[in-house]
Formats: C-alpha cells, sequence, structure tokens
C-alpha cells in the first residue's frame, strides 16, 4: 500500500459490459482471488504510485491525449498465455492492437513516463498466479471465446485500503 500522500493508479481500456461482466465471473470461476477486486480491462498504466500533488498534471496529460485519439475497435478472439515468463492466461485481441499502442504509447509520457518490466502487449486478463491445472482450463475454456466492441476512451482507476481497483476518472475519446 502507498504511503501517506501518495496513491497507487493505473490506466485501462474498461471492457464494456454484457463482455467485462461474463469475463469478470469466468475469471471468478477459475478461482481468481482477485476477480471481483480488478475491472475486466486493457491495461494502459499499470500499477502506478504517484504523489497527491502529481494528480492534476496527470489528469491533464489523460485529458489532452483523449481530447487528440478517436475511438477504434476491438475483437478479442480466444485465449493466449504469457507462461512460463508470467503465469497470465488472457484473452487475445485479433483486432484493436494498433489503436491499443498508440494509447498506451502516449499514456506512458510526460507525467507518467516510466520503463516496464515486460514490452507492452494488450490483453485481457482471465487468470492469474493460479495452479497450473486451472491455467490450462482458463486456456481450453475460452479458447473460442469471441467479442467485438467500440473503444470510446479509458478510465483513470485508483487502488483502494481494501485492495480494490476503482474508476476515478472516464477520459472519452475526441471530447
Amino acid at each position: 500500500m502507498p504511503g501517506e500522500g501518495v496513491r497507487a493508479i493505473g490506466v485501462a481500456i474498461p471492457i464494456p459490459d454484457p463482455h467485462g461482466a461474463f469475463l469478470q465471473a469466468r475469471r471468478a470461476s477459475f478461482g481468481d482471488p482477485m476477480a471481483h477486486a480488478i475491472p475486466t480491462h486493457i491495461t494502459l498504466l499499470p500499477p502506478t504510485e504517484v504523489g497527491d500533488a502529481e494528480l492534476a498534471a496527470i489528469e491533464e496529460h489523460l485529458r489532452e491525449i483523449a481530447r487528440t485519439e478517436r475511438p477504434f475497435q476491438i475483437k478479442l478472439r480466444g485465449s493466449g498465455t504469457f507462461r512460463p515468463v508470467s503465469p497470465v492466461v488472457f484473452v487475445a485481441l485479433a483486432e484493436g492492437i494498433g489503436g491499443c499502442e498508440r494509447v498506451q504509447a502516449r499514456v506512458l509520457s510526460g507525467p507518467l513516463a516510466r520503463p516496464l518490466p515486460f514490452p507492452y502487449h494488450p490483453h485481457v486478463t482471465i487468470a492469474h498466479h493460479l495452479p497450473d491445472d486451472v491455467m490450462d482450463r482458463a486456456f481450453k475454456d475460452l479458447a473460442s471465446y469471441s467479442a467485438d466492441f467500440d473503444v470510446w476512451g479509458f478510465a483513470l482507476y485508483e487502488h483502494g485500503l481494501d485492495g480494490v481497483w476503482r474508476p476515478q476518472r472516464d477520459f472519452v475519446f475526441g471530447g
């Protein structure tokens, strides 16, 4: 948990319902303890600690990005995994990768510039740090998953003291 005057934030593209709710329920069905603490999303900025005094500049930065971006489509198709490098099973993007990469690169500039531990790969996590047999089942169960939606913008999230990530503000493209 961050100390006084510091908060943990993240920036992500929310997965709209019914797709988001379905994938969150599937994540919970695999026994992932974080299923109900993390809304279904595509990460643009991973969890990052920032000072309270930095938040106004960060929000202005995000507003400017959203103002100059336009909606794009995402097509989710099938499952993938980062194993053995990282214990994650995910739903893959078949379309919209370039849009996510463009927005993510812009988010990780200015007041949010930081190195990432892994190359950026947009995805929707459905199982994380679970036993191998459960990870295999998640991979198999969502292998034929398919959903399409338009990305309207992104959201700023904050990690609460209760361990739950909550949306704080939406940033609508072209707004």
